[in-house]
């Protein structure tokens, strides 16, 4: 066997084994950027449930739930409240919209939480009432 020989066989070696690593790390990037995007509309979305709810005082009404369509993909939303256990008067709420999103077949959820005063939320039913 001559050097151009063994010269063209080590080049072939080499991209045989560069050409699947590159594209796994293409694949990894790909999977990694689209995960990234829909939490960040994830977010946004649960940002809308929760300043929706906080302005619309509906957030004593027990479990909400729903799902958002944004263009073609869909997000699975739930909204809890429960009372602020540093809150010595009771007169803080802890709400929290749970979004969650799949990517490439596998499920992920952002959470976002925000404080809220109990005794705003009371007073707007009273008055509704």
């Amino acid at each position: 066997m001559n050097l151009r020989s063994l010269t063209m066989v080590a080049a072939m070696l080499f991209l045989a084994v560069v050409i699947p690593v590159a594209v796994e790390v293409l694949h990894v990037a790909s999977f990694a950027g689209e995960v990234a995007a829909r939490k960040s509309e994830a977010a946004r979305v649960a940002d809308r449930i929760l300043n929706e709810s906080i302005v619309t005082t509906n957030w004593g009404n027990g479990l909400q739930s729903g799902t958002v369509t944004e263009g073609t993909l869909d997000f699975q939303w739930k909204l809890t409240s429960q009372n602020w256990p540093q809150d010595p008067l009771a007169q803080m709420e802890w709400l929290t919209a749970e979004v969650t999103f799949s990517a490439q077949g596998k499920n992920y959820s952002v959470k976002l939480s925000t404080l809220a005063s109990s005794t705003t939320q009371s007073a707007t039913m009273n008055s509704q009432q």
